[in-house]
């Protein structure tokens, strides 16, 4: 009778182990799930925040995600994007000094790379086409690279710049989903 009863428990104990992981997995699963949501950067749903007459120089602030927004700047012919936090706190990407020196101009739209927590989406990263125009000898031919940033309450900045290819779109999620241990890139050399 004993040995039913301690084989009775450990079974229990067993099953109750087991209930306890799959639920634990389930819930990491559904943490980890990462989702793109789009946003505009060009047009009407961005303003305008700032003009220079004598540069010609213009800053848009445009929407984000999870209380996220962006300000995409457009200064001496070359765009980068300001990643605003809820907070107020401004991280500046640089791709004027990170993705190309040339003159460059930013795709239409951003694409966040986003988690679900506590029934929110909260942004993780960002990817951004940069078309640049590198090559001086034929300024109408671009390079259209991904830049690829990590987002975080305390700072975002460029992890990847992603060349162009056909699997381009797949390689940037893939860097953004792991962005957050990478370091921030430094400055371009060319």
């Amino acid at each position: 009778m004993r040995l039913k009863l301690q084989s009775l428990l450990l079974a229990a104990t067993i099953c109750l182990a087991g209930t306890i992981y799959f639920q634990a997995r389930a819930q990491q699963t559904q943490k980890s799930a990462v989702t793109s949501l789009y946003t505009s950067i060009s047009g009407r749903s961005c303003r305008t925040i700032d003009r220079v007459k004598e540069t010609g120089d213009v800053t848009q602030l445009c929407p984000g995600v999870g209380g996220y927004k962006l300000e995409v700047a457009d200064s001496d012919s070359r765009m980068s994007v300001t990643v605003v936090a809820p907070s107020g706190k401004k991280s500046d990407l640089e791709y004027w000094n990170v993705i190309t020196h040339g003159f460059s101009s930013l795709g239409e739209k951003a694409e966040w790379r986003v988690q679900k927590r506590n029934g929110k989406d909260v942004p993780i990263a960002l990817i951004v086409r940069v078309n640049a125009s590198e090559n001086t000898a034929a300024p109408d031919k671009t390079t259209s690279y991904l830049a690829v940033a990590k987002v975080t309450p305390q700072q975002s900045c460029v992890t990847d710049k992603i060349p162009p290819s056909a699997t381009a779109n797949e390689e940037a999620r893939r860097a953004a989903d792991s962005s957050a241990q990478k370091p921030c890139l430094a400055a371009s050399q060319e």
